[in-house]
């Protein structure tokens, strides 16, 4: 189970990093549909709960496996999210392992 911990840590500490990342130098360099309240909000939204996720793992707290569950619903929509815009493929890649991890973590 560790090892499936920290394993599911670090995709969420990844997809916190390329949200965020990309929102603050991509998305709002690019403009247009990048920096639409919605989707920059699903990004922002998205980084702070695979944190907030990491860390509830990291603190072994008996609510972990529930934000686990949550965290891969708002990665999943991330992903469609900047699937939807384009030219974020880093982004998608990261909240679909995101997600998936979270969803085997929550399982």
């Amino acid at each position: 189970m560790k090892s499936a911990y920290d394993s599911c840590i670090q995709h969420c500490l990844t997809c916190h990093q390329s949200c965020f990342q990309h929102a603050m130098t991509h998305c709002l360099e690019s403009g247009g549909p990048h920096v639409a309240p919605t989707h920059f909000r699903t990004m922002m939204n998205c980084g702070d709960l695979c944190q907030t996720a990491a860390r509830f793992m990291m603190s072994a707290s008996p609510h972990a496996t529930s934000l686990c569950q949550v965290c891969a619903d708002m990665c999943s929509e991330c992903a469609e999210c900047c699937e939807a815009i384009g030219d974020m493929s880093a982004c998608v890649e990261a909240c679909r392992r995101c997600a998936e991890s979270c969803r085997q973590m929550a399982a």
